[in-house]
């Protein structure tokens, strides 16, 4: 894995993102179910989940030496817990502290660890491949900045975002909550200004388009210098 270089320190004033979040899970605005916590349809309706474990797991399973994953902005886990088998160790990374305490006891691996930190402001575990999935849409440029210059400690990053379909205006600035850029007709590209992520090859994993027209979410492999 690479080694980590100038690493952020946190910041003394907190992001009002933790509170955001801990409020989208009290108050199910994601939708629930039986479980304690809920991450949404996206991390649970199978059109949606199922290929992208499978496009995850044969990504994992090339490697001779499994990899080291960290997980930012692991959710519920319903998706991760899948995963976790084709690596050598799992790091799982929340904002939202119930969350991680929920996970902590519900799932357990030898090769599992669990985490609350906030990615835009706390330094990041090792590790050989970062995923976020459907992650950074929700947090403002700032926030999104702040990750992206971690991002460059890893190997590979693996980002799922959700964008509109057809040609569209990237990096379109919100506040950090439960909304996404698609309601501007914007979406992330990390390649992008104001965020311009030198990568050393980009390749698209998986695009799964959705109904009635609300965008497409894309599933993209990063390989860092």
């Amino acid at each position: 894995m690479k080694k980590k270089e100038n690493r952020i320190k946190r910041i003394k004033t907190p992001w009002p993102t933790k509170n955001a979040m801990e409020q989208i899970y009290e108050k199910n605005l994601w939708g629930t179910n039986a479980d304690a916590f809920y991450s949404g349809d996206g991390s649970h309706h199978l059109d949606v989940v199922k290929p992208y474990i499978e496009t995850i797991t044969s990504f994992l399973s090339a490697f001779e030496i499994p990899l080291v994953v960290c997980d930012l902005g692991c959710g519920d886990f319903n998706i991760g817990n899948a995963l976790v088998k084709h690596t050598s160790k799992y790091i799982a990374i929340d904002i939202v502290t119930d969350l991680i305490t929920y996970n902590k006891a519900t799932f357990r691996d030898a090769h599992l660890e669990f985490h609350c930190l906030d990615i835009a402001v706390d330094n990041l575990p090792s590790g050989d491949c970062a995923v976020l999935r459907q992650v950074l849409q929700h947090l403002s440029n700032a926030e999104v900045g702040r990750v992206v210059r971690q991002l460059t400690d890893f190997k590979y990053v693996i980002l799922t975002e959700h964008l509109p379909e057809g040609d569209f205006t990237p990096n379109k600035d919100i506040i950090s909550g439960q909304g996404i850029r698609l309601k501007k007709q914007s979406g992330l590209s990390l390649l992008a200004p104001p965020f311009n992520l030198k990568v050393k090859e980009e390749k698209q994993l998986l695009s799964i388009s959705l109904d009635n027209s609300q965008g497409v979410i894309i599933t993209t492999l990063y390989e860092m210098f």
